[in-house]
């Protein structure tokens, strides 16, 4: 996948943002752009993805592609894992292949036009599939973070209505569902949501097109919530701050009970989790720009704590051996973990050999959000799973 070299104001991997916060592409314009490794091994992977995804669906000569495979195992971010991953996310789109009676139509790294319904925006698909009356769009995630719901993913909507555009002119009034794929093999998480044509492109008339054109115009009202968290205008937007700080909810309030009530338990802890997070972003700018030489008033950088290392660690130990300490006191024999071992064997060998002796223990209880898809913990369930194992 070639890295791009523009950008879109409104691009649709912020949507989500400035459907929410429509001032925001236009006060993010104002900050610099910045990248980071985590970013440029995700753009890494979805390569290694592509050339894969290729190899298996396309007609491509063997030595091209170990021309092409040798080239991104050279980039400095590469892992091997990266082929692991990859081999998964070709796996699932060769079981969306299967699933038509006739083969479908297969497209890679598919750039798409959103004009229609954002300003000036474009996309890229990473694999478009038609068969029969459904496109299929299915996006590569590198990230380990938490796993991204396709449901009502604006990113993959407007990604579809870039698609639509493009190949319904070839397909015609065929085309009557959509289904969108989000592929994060790195966290086991393959998920996808399905609807009709017509409400999709709905969606794009009624919901995005007047969010869009506020957006362009950097107009509406500024609404800091979860969406924040990538704006690149994030630590100094006062809106966020003000949300964080102000004392309005407060101000009229009437003498309260000297305890906090479990309602208000649950709403502190609401917003505790987001002021955290903007606590943290706003320790991160002001270091960075301390390190800058920019100053922050009140405050300042510092070396922070450091722990001794080898030099040398090889010469070292074997001046500690030629003492005459014995090798015991120099290495300890440990086995590599669960984890490690069935990476190295293999996830279908190692259940074969040792699945017999695996058991998983109950989890210790984990506070999150009610929205959390995971089912709530109860102390009799645990205790039965623990009589169980």
């Amino acid at each position: 996948m070639p890295t791009p070299t523009n950008h879109a104001l409104l691009s649709p991997s912020a949507a989500e943002r400035w459907l929410h916060c429509t001032p925001a592409p236009r006060l993010e314009a104002e900050m610099p752009e910045s990248t980071s490794e985590y970013a440029e091994e995700g753009r890494l992977a979805h390569s290694v993805c592509e050339l894969l995804a290729r190899k298996k669906f396309t007609v491509m000569k063997p030595s091209a592609y170990t021309r092409e495979l040798k080239k991104l195992k050279s980039h400095a971010l590469w892992q091997d894992e990266m082929t692991a991953t990859a081999n998964t996310y070709v796996e699932h789109l060769m079981e969306r292949h299967m699933a038509f009676a006739c083969k479908p139509y297969i497209v890679f790294e598919v750039k798409v036009d959103l004009t229609d319904f954002v300003p000036e925006a474009f996309g890229t698909c990473d694999c478009v599939m038609i068969g029969g009356d459904e496109l299929i769009i299915t996006d590569y995630k590198n990230g380990k973070g938490v796993p991204v719901s396709p449901q009502n993913n604006p990113q993959m909507m407007l990604y579809a209505l870039g698609a639509l555009k493009l190949y319904r002119p070839i397909f015609g009034d065929t085309l009557k569902k959509v289904s969108m794929y989000i592929d994060q093999p790195r966290l086991n998480s393959y998920s996808g949501y399905s609807i009709t044509v017509d409400e999709l492109l709905a969606w794009g008339e009624h919901t995005v097109k007047p969010k869009a054109a506020l957006a362009y115009m950097g107009m509406g009202e500024y609404a800091p919530g979860s969406w924040c968290r990538f704006c690149r205008a994030k630590v100094r937007c006062r809106a966020r701050a003000n949300a964080h700080t102000a004392l309005e909810d407060f101000k009229d309030a009437k003498p309260a009970p000297s305890l906090l009530s479990d309602a208000e338990i649950g709403d502190l802890l609401t917003r505790g989790e987001a002021l955290v997070d903007w606590y943290n972003s706003l320790k991160e700018y002001a270091l960075s720009a301390l390190l800058d030489g920019k100053p922050i008033p009140g405050w300042k950088a510092v070396e922070g704590r450091s722990t001794r290392q080898w030099a040398d660690q090889d010469k070292a130990l074997d001046a500690i051996l030629s003492a005459g300490h014995p090798r015991e006191i120099v290495y300890d024999t440990v086995p590599k973990t669960l984890a490690q071992l069935e990476k190295i064997i293999g996830a279908g060998p190692f259940a074969e050999l040792v699945g017999d002796f695996i058991v998983k223990p109950p989890g210790k209880p984990t506070l999150v959000p009610a929205s959390d898809k995971r089912p709530a913990y109860t102390r009799a369930a645990s205790d039965f799973a623990e009589v169980m194992s």
